[in-house]
């Protein structure tokens, strides 16, 4: 589960070298030097070096209204501010002839210091919402007196939702209040530490906060859970499928039965939010795949997993074609197995992928599972719920391919479509969502928000090209994302040019540079300039420009437009 407080602190003293560097503001309104170091214990634990600046508690206000302020001076990449319910309550009894609309005024206050913000820096606030603090003064009847505090807490929290979180595109709420929920109040909160050193949070919690708080700041970086992969007995369902036969496995609402359908249940609401689903289970497929057929109370069904895997082989390996036939990376994978020796065996064999240790008993699985919050999101759009199928006709494609002498014969039978435009409101955000997922095919790896693409589409600084691809087997949607940047009247350059790892080798690449020198010829510029920032992950377009045909020139990588030949695609505009 989560490292103690002192371990994460031990954290600090690693190596960062190789690190990812990010800049954390960190404004509180009570003392927060512990979650300071908790923050950067836990940055560790993902992979990024935060360097933190924290103002002395009480000066939100000061640091974010005052433009010539330390925290402008730093000017971080993410800033979190951190307000407490007991301040809250302070100046909620303070408030006594507007208390009908406290929650309205401080979420003016809140959305007041968002915009100032915006205006002045690219960061991006992750905001924390308020854990209850019930001061028992109308007791139960306070849900019905508008003026309770109570009831304006509630309120409060959800307008940080329904008005600003939903609205403003780099507004995220850390969720205290959920912690709260989950660990209950006695262990978040001590009375005398409160009272002797204005720390609001306890030691116990400050790793769990912490992680919270990084899992967004990681998943706004494009590090996230794509896939979640099930062992079917005893995990999925209970039982042995090959031994008790369709009828005795336990699914259903009586008994431990009603733990597996609630587990069924939570990963569905999974695939549905864009979480692919795969299966990887020792068992005969048709054994396997019979309760996703036939059983009444299967919540999960065949048309819900991308990939489906049933063997008696290792199932490191089976893992492994899971990997090669999804084409994404394994830190982004989380494998589920009630067996402790297969997941052994997949953590020493494949140590990226993500191996919880479920509980023994099943009717603690879900509980267990919410408070890792494995599958952290920064983004949802409509063509997520679409995900799987596409993955679905991706492996269809992939057993084709095995059929044809050359690729070549293959790409031309495949009659594929790509549709090439301008970024437009509605493509809007599906572009900031895949520069926020896309790591391999990922040139510069520059991130988005809705708010950023909306920049670009009005800028006059810029060309912005998306590319959808459709074939025989079905519509991958918008799967390349391209903004150019005029640096002068003869030079374009490559801001971001990424692209969806399921599309690769059909020509994808060739097709959008003919398209990026079209744009280059019909705006009258001579050369276009190229540029590869390594990350961890991108390391498969290391000479992307090379095979292109550009030539390096110092860091930098230049296309002469006027000797360029165009290259030959199968792909034609829709």
């Amino acid at each position: 589960m989560y490292k103690k407080f002192s371990e994460l602190k031990k954290n600090i003293k690693k190596n960062t070298e190789g690190l990812k560097n990010i800049k954390i503001a960190l404004l509180g309104d009570t003392a927060t030097q512990f979650l300071a170091i908790a923050l950067k214990g836990a940055a560790i634990e993902e992979g990024y070096n935060i360097e933190v600046f924290e103002s002395d508690f009480g000066q939100i206000s000061r640091q974010i209204l005052d433009p010539t302020s330390e925290y402008y001076e730093f000017n971080p990449d993410y800033t979190i501010i951190f307000e407490s319910s007991h301040k809250l309550l302070s100046l909620f009894y303070k408030s006594y002839d507007s208390q009908r609309s406290f929650a309205e005024s401080k979420i003016d206050y809140i959305e007041e210091l968002y915009s100032t913000i915006q205006n002045r820096t690219k960061s991006r606030v992750i905001y924390c919402n308020f854990p209850i603090i019930n001061n028992q003064v109308f007791g139960s009847f306070a849900n019905k007196v508008e003026s309770s505090f109570i009831f304006q807490q509630n309120k409060l929290n959800y307008l940080l939702s329904s008005k600003l979180a939903i609205e403003k595109d780099n507004f995220f709420i850390a969720d205290l209040m959920s912690i709260q929920n989950k660990w209950g109040r006695n262990f978040m909160f001590s009375p005398s530490i409160y009272v002797n050193t204005e720390m609001v949070l306890s030691l116990d919690v400050l790793p769990i906060v912490a992680h919270q708080m990084i899992s967004i700041m990681a998943s706004l970086e494009g590090k996230f859970k794509k896939c979640l992969i099930l062992d079917l007995d005893n995990t999925t369902w209970g039982g042995i499928i090959g031994d008790d036969g369709l009828e005795k496995i336990q699914i259903g609402n009586l008994g431990i039965g009603k733990a597996f359908t609630e587990f069924q249940q939570w990963v569905k609401a999974l695939q549905k939010r864009g979480v692919i689903l795969a299966v990887c289970s020792k068992n005969d497929l048709d054994k396997a795949q019979e309760p996703f057929e036939k059983h009444p109370d299967m919540v999960l069904k065949l048309d819900d997993i991308a990939v489906f895997i049933a063997n008696w082989e290792n199932k490191a390996d089976n893992i492994r074609q899971i990997q090669s036939i999804l084409n994404i990376g394994f830190d982004s994978m989380v494998f589920l197995d009630d067996n402790p020796f297969e997941r052994n065996l997949v953590r020493e064999n494949l140590p990226e992928v993500c191996v919880p240790e479920l509980p023994e008993d099943p009717a603690e699985y879900l509980e267990y599972l919410y408070s890792l919050n494995l599958f952290e999101t920064a983004s949802f759009s409509e063509n997520d719920a679409e995900r799987t199928k596409q993955y679905q006709t991706e492996a269809k494609r992939a057993v084709e391919l095995e059929n044809f002498t050359n690729v070549e014969d293959f790409l031309k039978s495949m009659n594929m479509v790509s549709e090439v435009k301008t970024f437009d409101s509605f493509s809007k955000p599906r572009v900031s969502q895949l520069t926020q997922r896309s790591n391999q095919f990922n040139l510069r790896t520059i991130r988005y928000t809705e708010q950023e693409v909306e920049r670009l589409i009005t800028s006059n600084d810029h060309h912005t090209i998306s590319f959808t691809l459709e074939d025989k087997y079905g519509d991958n949607g918008l799967i390349c994302v391209v903004v150019l940047e005029k640096k002068n009247p003869e030079i374009l350059f490559v801001d971001t040019w990424l692209m969806s790892c399921r599309v690769l080798k059909r020509g994808m690449e060739d097709f959008t540079l003919n398209t990026i020198v079209d744009v280059a010829k019909a705006n009258k510029f001579k050369y276009i300039i190229g540029e590869y920032i390594p990350t961890p992950k991108n390391q498969m377009v290391k000479d992307h420009y090379e095979r292109l045909g550009f030539k390096e020139h110092g860091e930098k990588w230049v296309l002469d437009v006027e000797d360029y030949q165009s290259k030959q695609v199968y792909i034609s505009n829709k």
